[in-house]
């Protein structure tokens, strides 16, 4: 294969080191990356005429204009590299973990004397343990509600001082050990949790026989009300176990992966075995896997799988060898801090046979996401197709953008932009408005704002576009076909005054959507069009509308949230924008700043101890 002559002095000057390479289009955007112990013997093989024979390479390189590369110290750092660049600029002939910023956990928050249990989609490195990723915020929420069944943690914002005259409801509901009354101590209630831990980790048998000892102490000392709680508690615990499959007394902690493939969609389902268990599956979603191998989408999985996971068994049993298998044991020996971790692909037996039923899951999970995919995109064709015909649109509502304001009797005044491409929210492109020039709670002005910001961001747009190697904004620089603003014919009208003034009037349909009966207004007509009730066409419009509202009112809540921590410190004398910046950055919230000792107030730079002592005081 030829080697184009933009790419020949690029090429000359790759060193014969180990690193990372990035290869763009004609618009800058990275479009695939790797990794090479000799990054100019690989990057040059691409070139070579045996390459063309396979098809990804083939048009890979047809779209490159530019590669970079970055020379690191070894084929480990490599590998991190590669792993880092791919999770940055998700390239387009990269195999990657679908939706991978998104996956839920529970965090269990030890560096808390009385440590929570709760749900969260970001790991952080305060002290806390995090067990997932989970692929399922309901099946999370569902974990947590059996946890607290069984150890009845704490979970709300109380300082626990062990001496509260009352407790919450909670407690008496049995859904709270009640640390606030003194009810359990500190030592007793952290081994608790390090019970739970355990039982996130599948490795019961030893809470079991503890609990058992406790429960036959308790009745021995005729302490009855205790040893049935823990008999309770037993109970709870082994009903849950009892779900679990025994796949071998002897095997020991291990991760079960297996894929099911078709021409455009991956799913690959893990097994999580502990102390011989079969304790839960999940599976995930890859993009990118055109064309690629069944080798690069194991390959991709376990690097980017493992990077977020929060645990790592000795063994991962796979479907097919690898030819990274060493250096990804070697990063995650690392990572596990010198425990042996081996990559398995078993040939026989009891292993083979669980590789083979994680591939048939798989397969069934994709055969019946396939069918939801469908039934969803049908709905989505039929709606747009009925909104297309109720309005009298002739060109297809490929882009539906819809606009909310959110305010408090005028304050923190904010605005939202939702997108729907194909019927479905495009959220990257979601833009968020805060309200700059309107006082007062005036929701016409602030949407002729809102709009008139848009449209002019349309124009810049357009404009940075046309120069030399500009690209265009996905959010701004895009017309909708539809443009929808929540409110009725004042709304639509202050709508209609912002678009006519760009010149943009028969450029794209626009409503007004009123609340109170959904109806909708158009500009050139006295009655509102009234969608059928059960029409999925008013479901699309409900969605889009609430989702609107959903965004403009996050902002709204941060925008609250900023000016009552503002103006709560800058009330305090001493405290002004950069004493009141450097706590903030300290501590991050109010509630933070407000639970913090004098001591700690007073080692933030520019602190006192007298204003600690005030600071302390007035909150």
């Amino acid at each position: 294969m030829a080697v184009p002559g933009l790419l020949k002095p690029s090429l000359q000057g790759i060193p014969p080191k180990p690193g990372c390479y990035l290869m763009k289009d004609k618009a800058g955007k990275v479009i695939y990356v790797g990794k090479a112990v000799n990054l100019r013997s690989r990057v040059r093989s691409y070139f070579h005429a045996s390459s063309g024979d396979q098809p990804k390479i083939a048009e890979l390189i047809r779209h490159i204009v530019d590669i970079e590369w970055i020379v690191v110290g070894s084929e480990l750092e490599a590998l991190i590299l590669e792993m880092n660049l791919i999770k940055r600029y998700r390239p387009k002939y990269n195999v990657h973990l679908k939706d991978d910023k998104r996956y839920p956990y529970i965090r269990v928050h030890w560096e808390d004397p009385f440590p929570k249990v709760t749900f969260t989609r970001r790991l952080s490195t305060t002290g806390s343990q995090y067990f997932g990723p989970y692929t399922s915020a309901w099946a999370v929420h569902q974990t947590l509600d059996i946890l607290r069944k069984i150890f009845p943690y704490l979970t709300c914002d109380r300082v626990i001082t062990g001496e509260d005259k009352r407790a919450c409801l909670y407690f008496d509901i049995k859904l709270c050990a009640g640390p606030c009354i003194g009810a359990i101590d500190q030592g007793t209630y952290r081994a608790m949790i390090g019970d739970l831990c355990r039982f996130l980790r599948g490795h019961t048998d030893a809470i079991l026989d503890r609990l058992k000892g406790e429960m036959e102490q308790a009745s021995q000392v005729l302490d009855f009300e205790k040893a049935a709680v823990i008999r309770d508690q037993l109970n709870a615990i082994e009903k849950v176990v009892e779900g679990h499959k025994l796949i071998s007394p002897q095997m020991v902690d291990s991760d079960v992966i297996a894929f099911a493939r078709d021409d455009r969609n991956a799913c690959v389902q893990v097994f999580f075995i502990r102390a011989g268990k079969l304790i839960g599956r999940e599976y995930f979603l890859l993009d990118g896997i055109d064309q690629a191998e069944d080798q690069e989408l194991v390959e991709a999985f376990l690097k980017q799988f493992y990077t977020n996971a929060t645990f790592i068994p000795q063994n991962v049993l796979l479907p097919t060898d690898i030819e990274e298998a060493q250096i990804i044991e070697e990063w995650l020996n690392q990572r596990c801090e010198g425990k042996k971790v081996k990559l398995l692909v078993p040939r026989r037996g009891t292993k083979r046979d669980l590789i083979q039923l994680a591939a048939e899951n798989a397969s069934e999970t994709l055969t019946s996401l396939r069918a939801q995919w469908e039934a969803d995109r049908s709905r989505h064709v039929q709606a747009l197709a009925e909104l297309q015909s109720a309005l009298d649109i002739e060109q297809p509502l490929n882009r539906i953008e819809c606009y909310d304001i959110s305010n408090l009797q005028g304050t923190a005044a904010a605005g939202s932009m939702v997108v729907f491409e194909q019927g479905t929210p495009s959220k990257n492109i979601y833009r968020k408005f805060t309200i700059k020039t309107v006082e007062g709670q005036d929701d016409f002005a602030s949407m002729e704002e809102v709009l008139s910001r848009r449209f002019r961001r349309w124009e810049l747009a357009n404009e940075e576009a046309q120069k030399p190697g500009g690209k265009l904004d996905p959010a701004f620089g895009m017309l909708p076909n539809l443009l929808i603003v929540d409110g009725g014919k004042g709304q639509l009208s202050r709508a209609m005054e912002v678009i006519d003034q760009y010149g943009l009037g028969t450029m794209f349909a626009v409503i007004g959507l009123a609340k109170k009966h959904e109806e909708l207004y158009l500009p050139d007509r006295t009655d509102p069009v009234i969608l059928p009730g059960q029409s999925q066409a008013l479901f699309l419009v409900q969605r889009i509308r609430d989702e609107a509202h959903r965004f403009a009112l996050k902002q709204h809540r941060t925008q609250r949230q900023k000016k009552g921590v503002a103006s709560s410190l800058d009330s305090i004398s001493g405290i002004g924008p950069a004493r009141r910046k450097a706590l903030l950055k300290s501590f991050g919230d109010i509630e933070s700043i407000r639970n913090a000792k004098v001591e700690e107030l007073a080692s933030v730079p520019g602190i006192t101890r007298s204003l600690a002592e005030r600071v302390k005081a007035e909150l």
